[in-house]
């Protein structure tokens, strides 16, 4: 089976310009990334039936250039591409060989644990019916008091999911949901919250990335800024894998320079 981790690394962010090569703690946003993908690789070396590469995608060649310098293989794509998964499809249709997976990890996610990455190929390996994995995290109060503080600074960084007993997601926001009723007598007893946040990697089936690619930008996705949406609005099954987060884990990407100093107490 071979698995490619695909790096979209995009220079021309709205919010936050040249946010790949932006210093985190003494390193850039995308060489940290790029470890992420390393150490996940590294796990499988010596698995003699599973194959896992990665390289950076990307529109500008200061970004293509510095993926080079930290040793990266990199592939030119369009700057047409309008999300992380278009420029994912976009570089593995420039391979001799299609992979069977493929994992999108966007190149301002510094905080992905290696393990993520290897729990959903190892998942994909028990299970190559799966369409779509995505990994999620259940939070404990506390972690959930900081989402809420940091969302009234950032509203739209960080993003909820709903899933059903089997795993299986049913939705994800910008909104913390699900709205929690009688929340003062579930704080008293000895579980997590009911809220699970959304660390936005994915897995795809080669088949259906190209199958979601294909597809028009979908209503909800659209009002909520969520390409995730358009899967479970066009009946794509997104199976999630459940994460023990760490406190960093759960900041999830950077969208915006206040995201990169609030990160940087991790890194110093």
């Amino acid at each position: 089976m071979n698995t490619l981790i695909v790096i979209p690394a995009r220079y021309g962010s709205t919010r936050f310009p040249g946010k790949p090569l932006a210093m985190l703690g003494g390193q850039s946003m995308l060489s940290r990334v790029v470890d992420i993908a390393k150490e996940a690789a590294a796990h499988f070396s010596t698995f003699d039936h599973i194959k896992v590469a990665y390289v950076v995608a990307t529109d500008d060649q200061r970004i293509a250039d510095h993926a080079r310098e930290i040793g990266a293989a990199c592939i030119m794509t369009p700057a047409s591409c309008k999300t992380g998964s278009d420029r994912a499809l976009a570089a593995v249709r420039q391979l001799d060989h299609a992979p069977d997976f493929i994992i999108n990890l966007q190149g301002d996610a510094p905080f992905t644990p290696p393990a993520a990455l290897i729990r959903m190929i190892e998942r994909f390996m028990e299970n190559k019916n799966i369409e779509v994995i995505t990994p999620v995290c259940p939070l404990s109060w506390a972690a959930l008091d900081r989402l809420r503080e940091s969302k009234k600074s950032t509203p739209f960084s960080g993003t909820t999911a709903i899933v059903d007993p089997g795993g299986n997601a049913l939705w994800f926001s910008k909104n913390i949901i699900p709205a929690i009723r009688e929340e003062n007598n579930l704080r008293k007893g000895q579980g997590a919250s009911p809220v699970f946040q959304h660390i936005g990697l994915y897995g795809f089936r080669y088949d259906i990335l190209e199958k979601f690619c294909a597809l028009p930008q979908s209503v909800y996705e659209q009002v909520e800024g969520l390409e995730q949406l358009r899967l479970l609005e066009n009946g794509i099954r997104v199976q999630t894998i459940s994460l023990a987060c760490e406190d960093g884990l759960i900041h999830g990407g950077i969208d915006t320079p206040e995201d990169l100093k609030r990160a940087e107490k991790f890194f110093s």
